[in-house]
């Protein structure tokens, strides 16, 4: 699932009702699908009316780990698992409840980050050819990493370059011991083939849930780098969100907010990286 979007993938998230007592489907009498469509369940339900039908968010621990219930139904991922997260972990799985008891009447994708990111690793990255596939994308933002581009003007923005990119670019060579090259032009080359090589060892150590929060982290910043950084422990989501956004704010600082744009995205990165932060823990 590389090229992995938010908004399609957390649509899917509630759970498939082919098993016995998952979530209950909506009845054949009041919705009809061609014979080669997907069967009828509470996933395309809640695709087709968007709206909320559970009352009841709660957790039950077990002997595999914490599942997340809906009127006591488990609640399942997009490929009809069980979303189960680990026992060591009860604040993942109170994230979880949180997000769903918050979907008052209409259901909001974009508001189930962690239900999303924890989704995607129990459901793609246990199968080590999806792993690889990831791997692979996520290499190729590092050849174009945004902290990667450096520009000399105007001094608004030399001066946020310097402050959240340099440091991490020193993180880079000096503690994760990989050599980054910056460019001054939008035709640079890529980044060195012994620095892909490392990271991509670096990437086959991380469990599930620490290639998914990378994953989310990369395509929300648009930076390896800064995803790396977050889900290492080396910056927390805030300056995450800073150094992914060095040029839209030195354009700020000059031009001033775009009223239901720059606000919008400015807390929807900060939802997305906090989960990242979140799931990184495990």
């Amino acid at each position: 699932m590389s090229g992995f979007l938010l908004q399609r993938h957390v649509s899917r998230t509630l759970s498939s009702c082919h098993a016995r007592p998952p979530l209950k489907c909506i009845s054949k009498r009041s919705f009809t699908t061609p014979s080669d469509s997907p069967p009828v369940t509470a996933t395309n339900r809640a695709e087709l009316t968007m709206k909320r039908f559970w009352k009841k968010v709660d957790v039950s621990p077990n002997a595999e780990g914490i599942t997340i219930t809906l009127d006591k139904r488990p609640l399942k991922t997009p490929s009809g698992n069980v979303l189960v997260l680990p026992r060591s972990k009860p604040l993942i799985a109170s994230l979880v409840v949180h997000e769903w008891e918050n979907q008052e009447k209409v259901l909001k994708p974009h508001t189930l980050p962690v239900t999303s990111i924890a989704s995607r690793a129990i459901d793609g990255l246990q199968e080590q050819t999806v792993r690889e596939e990831v791997h692979a994308s996520l290499l190729k933002y590092f050849d174009t990493d945004t902290i990667c581009y450096h520009q000399d003007g105007p001094s608004a923005l030399v001066e946020l370059q310097t402050k959240h990119w340099e440091p991490l670019i020193a993180w880079m060579r000096e503690d994760v011991g990989v050599e980054v090259t910056i460019h001054t032009s939008l035709f640079g080359s890529e980044q060195p083939s012994s620095s892909k090589e490392k990271l991509s060892a670096i990437m086959q150590s991380l469990n599930p849930w620490k290639l998914a929060a990378l994953e989310r982290a990369t395509y929300t910043t648009k930076s390896f780098i800064i995803a790396l950084a977050l889900v290492q422990g080396r910056i927390d989501a805030e300056h995450a969100a800073q150094a992914a956004h060095v040029e839209v704010n030195s354009q700020i600082q000059k031009w001033g907010e775009v009223e239901d744009s720059h606000d919008v995205d400015y807390h929807d990165v900060r939802r997305q990286l906090g989960s990242v932060a979140a799931l990184a823990s495990l």
